[in-house]
């Protein structure tokens, strides 16, 4: 009966002995990882700050642009209710980096559309009215619009690339062992949309 006891206990030593080199090995790696994770955390957050900053400089320019056109037509108002409609949705959404889910980006999204048809329909309003195509307000305006899609276009690649190298890499091993204890869930991604790899055309 001592000899079982004395293998057993033997055996539990080299189960312990071999749980501290584990430990040993990974602590260094994990704490590497880890520091590595939250940089790449960090960076999603902060190209997602920038993605938002776009969208407010577009929903900016919108009523000063309304204004514009408003002095050539008075025949457009549903037009102009349906622009300010939508920049009034899309400007009460926003994500607080934390909060960035699937669900809550969809919605982000679907209303950020939603404005870019109104805008587009806005600026259609142009071709019935010559004067004020040529005016320097309203060609300034538009000027600035494009730029901003442009950027948009430029941070939303920039936070897909964030997000891709983030998820790739808490889906590593031995990273992907740890990641949720520590709270690093995959991030969401924008939903490829038609045309959505170049900037909507704003000028005529």
């Amino acid at each position: 009966m001592s000899n079982y006891w004395e293998k057993m206990k033997l055996t539990m030593n080299k189960v312990i002995l071999k749980i501290f080199i584990l430990i040993g090995v990974c602590l260094p790696l994990t704490s590497c990882n880890y520091n590595s994770l939250v940089e790449k955390q960090q960076k999603v957050e902060q190209s997602w700050a920038q993605v938002e900053n776009q969208y407010q400089r577009r929903a900016d320019l919108i009523p000063n642009l309304v204004n514009t056109v408003k002095g050539y037509s008075t025949h457009e108002s549903e037009t102009f209710e349906k622009v300010t409609e939508a920049r009034a949705k899309a400007t009460s959404i926003t994500i607080n980096a934390d909060d960035l889910t699937e669900e809550n980006l969809q919605k982000f999204q679907a209303a950020q559309n939603e404005l870019s048809q109104a805008l587009k329909s806005l600026l259609a309003v142009s071709e019935a009215y010559p004067d004020l195509k040529a005016n320097e307000n309203f060609m300034n305006l538009q000027t600035q619009l494009e730029g901003t899609e442009n950027r948009i276009a430029t941070e939303r690649m920039r936070f897909t690339e964030a997000v891709m190298d983030y998820n790739t890499a808490i889906k590593k091993f031995p990273t992907t062992i740890y990641a949720g204890w520590f709270g690093f869930d995959p991030m969401p991604q924008f939903k490829a949309e038609e045309g959505a790899q170049r900037a909507p055309e704003v000028s005529f």
